[in-house]
């Protein structure tokens, strides 16, 4: 039988051949990764641009040495063991081929990232068995913090921090006005910023926090209380930071409340909050100092004969199969035709309405990678402008996405101090609403996607649409419509003037119809 030796073995003997075992195994799981990485090598090297270069995912530069070392403490129990193989495991790095072709067909980078994450992971299992996998349970669990996930939360964020804002000021007895998260004092504006939501800390403090109560805690209660306990403080303290920056604003001046702001914000304010969060458990650590991260015991109390040569070519050709099966058919999907090139957008005014000079502050949504777009202002006759804007996608594909980052109302980050979202309004039917401020001026937008030939109202029900239209063959065209005007009065809405203009403009479907001038390919 492979693996076993018909005379019994000394103990340096049998360490030697489980050594030999392990060399082997390692070797197949090193070739496994360099193919999933030199296959998938352009979001790995997006991964790494990301962790580098956005400061929401830098604590991700930290995690492949965290790793590292979680597999480091574990080395000794592991070597006990005689590492099997998974074609289930195998399965697995199919599935994840099959959720990054989803990812890279809809255009979701996340879905690529953690697909790619998930492919290794399952290498693991397929290579090594699930004897060593239960030994790495919490390294191969921490490898989801490589994952750029969480900006989702940000708007969640921004208006938690500003109702917490207000609500100390309140407290403090000092005049101030919320806006969406737009704070007003007596002698200053304040926004609460994508970067003053505290998410960058709320994604560390997450990541900090599960490593700790592994690496410090036995106790499941005392664990998930240490999570918890240092995501809410994490909050917390980023919402008391933003109202000590009004706060000092108020009793000195704005300029000098924003350079102490500059001071305190970054790294040292996480660092202050890590450091409370540590001094608040130390005594409640209860994992010993050189205590075991893996009973070797329960992990393979009995011994196992070691895979054969042969099992393990064959589940590396059908690993490296699963790992291009998916990126080959995606190159498929892309070679299709792709239809009519949208050569411009002619705007009809609608009836009731005439076409007119904007007359607002300007502004411009954001889809860059359009096949066309075009913006027009509409006047109704008695003084109501109506800004109608739309965008053409042809054919999406990377960096040409209807959804996406950076894609949307206003751009991604507010350095220029241009518009900024300051909230979600009642939707128009079949719609979404929005409001938008620059420098107390105030703008309502309706917007509409039009995928796969159906109007939605969400941007991740148009992922999903144009994820079926391009898997599946449906219209590969996609757009978006909306309609804004900026209020005359910053207290009263626009959005009868918005719904007279759709009534007299009609479905979105309609308006895409009417405004393509198209072209031959």
């Amino acid at each position: 039988m492979d693996g076993w030796n018909s005379a019994p073995m000394t103990g340096s003997e049998a360490d030697t051949t489980l050594a030999a075992v392990w060399t082997r195994h390692l070797l197949v799981w090193t070739v496994v990764v360099a193919v999933i990485l030199a296959v998938l090598h352009r979001d790995a090297l997006h991964l790494l641009h990301l962790w580098w270069n956005t400061s929401t995912f830098g604590h991700c530069l930290l995690v492949p040495p965290i790793l590292g070392w979680l597999v480091w403490q574990r080395r000794h129990a592991l070597a006990q063991v005689t590492p099997g193989l998974s074609f289930a495991g195998a399965t697995l790095v199919l599935a994840g081929g099959i959720l990054w072709l989803l990812g890279d067909v809809a255009g979701v980078a996340v879905i690529r990232h953690a697909a790619l994450v998930f492919m290794l992971q399952a290498s693991v299992l397929a290579v090594f068995g699930m004897t060593v996998v239960r030994g790495l349970v919490f390294p191969l669990f921490y490898a989801l913090f490589m994952i750029p996930l969480g900006e989702q939360l940000v708007p969640y964020l921004q208006t938690f921090t500003a109702k917490f804002s207000i609500a100390l000021l309140e407290l403090f007895n000092v005049p101030a006005y919320l806006d969406g998260v737009f704070i007003s004092i007596p002698n200053g504006d304040f926004e609460v910023a994508e970067a003053c939501s505290g998410v960058r800390f709320l994604i560390a403090m997450i990541a900090f926090s599960a490593l700790v109560a592994n690496v410090c805690f036995l106790s499941w209660t005392r664990r998930i209380a240490f999570i918890l306990s240092a995501v809410i403080l994490s909050v917390v303290a980023n919402g008391l930071r933003a109202w000590g920056t009004i706060y000092i604003a108020y009793r000195t001046t704005p300029d000098f409340a924003r350079g102490v702001d500059h001071v305190v914000y970054g790294w040292f304010f996480f660092a202050v909050v890590l450091v409370m969060v540590m001094a608040i458990w130390w005594r409640f650590f209860d994992r010993p100092v050189e205590g075991e991260f893996v009973d070797v015991r329960s992990l393979q109390p009995v011994a196992v004969p070691a895979v054969s040569t042969r099992k393990l070519g064959l589940l590396l050709a059908i690993l490296v199969a699963a790992t291009f099966a998916a990126p080959g058919y995606a190159l498929w999907v892309q070679s299709r035709a792709a239809g009519p090139v949208t050569e411009a957008l002619a705007f009809a005014a609608p009836p009731g309405w005439r076409r007119t000079a904007y007359a607002g502050v300007p502004w411009t949504p954001v889809y860059e990678g359009a096949s066309a777009t075009a913006m027009a202002t509409f006047d109704d006759g008695n003084g109501q402008n109506v800004d109608l804007y739309v965008a053409v996608f042809d054919h999406q594909r990377e960096g040409h996405e209807l959804v996406g980052y950076g894609q949307g109302l206003i751009r991604p980050t507010n350095e220029d101090g241009g518009w900024a979202w300051a909230g979600d309004a009642a939707p128009p039917p079949g719609g979404l609403a929005a409001q938008i401020n620059y420098g107390g001026r105030v703008r309502d937008v309706w917007q509409w996607y039009l995928v796969n030939g159906r109007t939605l109202a969400s941007p991740y029900a148009a992922k999903i649409e144009g994820l079926k239209a391009r898997l599946l063959g449906g219209p590969q065209q996609a757009a978006t419509i909306i309609i804004s005007a900026q209020r005359v009065d910053p207290m009263i809405p626009s959005h009868p003037a918005l719904a007279r203009f759709a009534a007299a403009a009609g479905r979105p479907d309609k308006i895409i119809a009417h405004a393509v001038i198209a072209g031959g390919r």
